[in-house]
């Protein structure tokens, strides 16, 4: 906690539920409660669960260069995205490699809310807005719950009636239990769910008040780190922990590009004049690796960090990896050689304990078409 310098108003009900509040993003956030992550990976697969995800930065950037200013800095055509609705974005150093991933909502004309986690985002932000007519603010007072699972929607639908009708990726400024809330339909489970941002002072009750009303529909507490499970299935990727932040090549600065993660998809399209766009486009098909899938033999996961080989040549890294008790399989994301992202390539994961033979995998695992968290009604 020595690094932490925001505060969620839940930080108590972590506690009482197993959390040391270790530090994300300069927040105390509950990596860990005193039962098994599997309860809570099974509840937002098979029911829902509830998460507090407050340590995402917010950013309000209003005034009359705020498209601008969005526009300059991540590789979503602005105009495209409406008042109620948002858009998953990238943004980029000069060098068109990745620095921070985030949400763009755009919450009026001149009016939008940027929501990004631990990389640069709020330095490129300022970055962009230098000399321009517009504001920007960071506000830790609006928390985050996300409420995440195939049940979230028909407990939501009991306060919020309209619920039903917001689509994927958009939002809505309501009440829930009196309070004034933006409900988004968003996360990282790769599941229908919700996230309901709220101000601090009345984030206790909110929280208290869906676990109690929920719990008979399976509701539950869940923490932080049942991210990774949920990840690893639905190819959602986490700053820096798959980046060369965190495996760097030998004498190269990090940096990925978006071809290398398979993150081109977030820049819309025959768009240019963002921060990095030319050198992201001349990276095209130089890709030095590329995010996919591993799948294991038997029920081990691989380590955190453990090498991949294929045919006793180093070919890659696991970053994540977990054991799926609803699917029984053992599965994580990788970066492997460009010639080994392949379908059904052969690999050897080498764990601590020993060697795992296993295949490469397109990701996602699950849901691949995104049935699911794009449902509606």
């Amino acid at each position: 906690m020595t690094a932490s310098w925001r505060f969620s108003t839940l930080a108590d009900r972590h506690r009482a539920l197993g959390s040391k509040l270790e530090d994300w993003s300069g927040m105390g956030t509950a990596w860990t409660y005193d039962k098994d992550a599997d309860e809570e990976y099974i509840a937002i697969r098979t029911k829902a669960g509830l998460m507090d995800v407050s340590g995402l930065k917010k950013v309000h950037i209003t005034g009359p260069h705020a498209s601008h200013l969005i526009d300059l800095a991540t590789t979503r055509d602005v105009e495209k995205i409406y008042p109620g609705k948002s858009a998953y974005a990238c943004m980029l150093n000069e060098a068109g490699k990745f620095t921070d991933d985030c949400i763009l909502y755009r919450m009026g004309p001149n009016s939008w809310m940027v929501v990004h986690g631990s990389g640069t985002g709020h330095e490129e932000l300022q970055r962009a807005a230098m000399g321009r007519d517009v504001s920007l603010r960071f506000d830790d007072n609006l928390h985050d719950l996300s409420l995440q699972g195939p049940t979230a929607v028909d407990y939501l639908a009991k306060h919020v009636p309209s619920i039903r009708d917001l689509n994927y990726f958009h939002h809505m400024q309501t009440q829930l239990f009196g309070f004034p809330v933006m409900i988004s339909r968003t996360g990282y489970t790769g599941e229908r769910g919700y996230e309901i941002f709220c101000r601090g002072q009345d984030a206790g009750t909110i929280w208290d008040r869906i676990l109690d009303e929920g719990k008979n529909a399976g509701i539950i507490p869940c923490r932080f780190t049942t991210l990774d499970m949920l990840r690893v299935e639905s190819y959602l990727l986490f700053y820096p922990y798959d980046n060369s932040q965190k495996y760097p090549f030998e004498n190269e600065g990090p940096g990925d590009t978006l071809w290398e993660l398979g993150l081109d998809f977030t820049v819309s399209p025959g768009k240019t004049g963002f921060r990095g766009a030319e050198e992201h486009y001349r990276l095209k098909g130089k890709e030095r690796f590329k995010i996919y899938g591993v799948l294991l033999d038997g029920k081990e996961p691989a380590d955190e960090g453990a090498p991949v080989y294929r045919d006793g040549k180093k070919v890659g890294v696991v970053t994540c990896a977990m054991y799926s008790p609803l699917v029984e399989k053992s599965m994580g994301i990788a970066r492997l050689d460009v010639d080994c992202a392949v379908k059904d390539t052969t690999l050897e994961i080498r764990n601590k304990s020993g060697s795992i033979k296993a295949t490469a995998q397109p990701l996602p695992f699950d849901d691949p078409k995104k049935t699911k968290r794009t449902a509606k009604g």
